[in-house]
């Protein structure tokens, strides 16, 4: 595999708690991050749109594996 970071995505829509939802979703990201010993693990929270809302965690190619079973994302890109 190659050195690519690879951005994991967590969908959240809806019209009051979509961001809420995605901000408390990272704080596990975190969590999970530091217990697993990632190499890489930017998260952070972004706005689609007013009621979509992504929770992500960057992490290099050769660890998606072990996040995407453990985590199941909704989707993936590379970043």
């Amino acid at each position: 595999m190659s050195n690519r970071t690879i951005k994991l995505i967590w969908d959240f829509k809806g019209d009051a708690d979509a961001k809420q939802t995605a901000e408390h979703h990272i704080i596990h990201l975190k969590d999970f991050s530091v217990k697993e010993n990632l190499i890489l693990s930017k998260v952070g929270v972004e706005k689609i749109n007013e009621i979509h809302f992504i929770a992500f965690l960057n992490v290099m190619e050769s660890e998606v594996f072990t996040v995407r079973d453990a985590l199941l994302p909704h989707r993936a890109e590379i970043a």
